[in-house]
């Protein structure tokens, strides 16, 4: 009659469970089984085709978001403007998507008017501050790229500005109306 022969060892390991073949389980020379590994979070599904990170990192002009750039345009013009009238720091210049939503609320275009506003004077009321509205959408619609954006948005902050100063876009901003 044959005796039972162990399993081989190998070194630094335990000898693996009867019927596994004769594999060996390393243990680190503790005499302890591996912690079992976490699962690691899916990226893609079997075929490639899942979640996928940021096209581009967040420090990259790419991961900006055209309405975020417009908001920069309108912050930028302001900054301008405030270095030289300091009473805008009192005003708040705001984004709007398009006329009649957001703080002018249902105001919409009046009858007689047949052009849409580039951007409107909300003058305080009550525990409201100044505004300076700039709608965004048809400010976009009427420039080809972002040179054009960033000029056209100047002069409908400068003409907001003005309106509110009791002023000529010209002295609000010299370089009013200039290419």
């Amino acid at each position: 009659m044959d005796s039972p022969v162990p399993p081989p060892a190998d070194a630094g390991g335990t000898p693996a469970p009867a019927g596994t073949g004769g594999t060996t389980v390393p243990d680190g020379g503790a005499g302890r089984s591996p912690a079992p590994a976490e699962p690691r979070p899916r990226r893609r599904d079997r075929h490639g085709r899942g979640m996928r990170g940021p096209v581009a990192p967040p420090q990259v002009p790419l991961s900006v978001s055209r309405a975020d750039a417009f908001v920069d345009l309108v912050y930028d013009s302001r900054d301008r403007l405030e270095r030289r009238w300091p009473q805008l720091a009192d005003v708040d210049f705001l984004v709007v998507e398009v006329p009649g939503f957001g703080p002018d609320g249902a105001a919409g275009l009046p009858d007689d008017e047949e052009t849409v506003p580039l951007g409107r004077l909300l003058p305080a009321d009550g525990d409201q501050r100044d505004r300076v509205l700039v709608y965004r959408r048809p400010v976009e619609i009427r420039t080809k790229n972002r040179d054009e954006r960033a000029l056209l948005v100047h002069e409908v902050v400068v003409e907001q500005v003005a309106e509110l100063l009791g002023l000529a876009p010209e002295s609000v901003d010299p370089r009013y109306g200039q290419d």
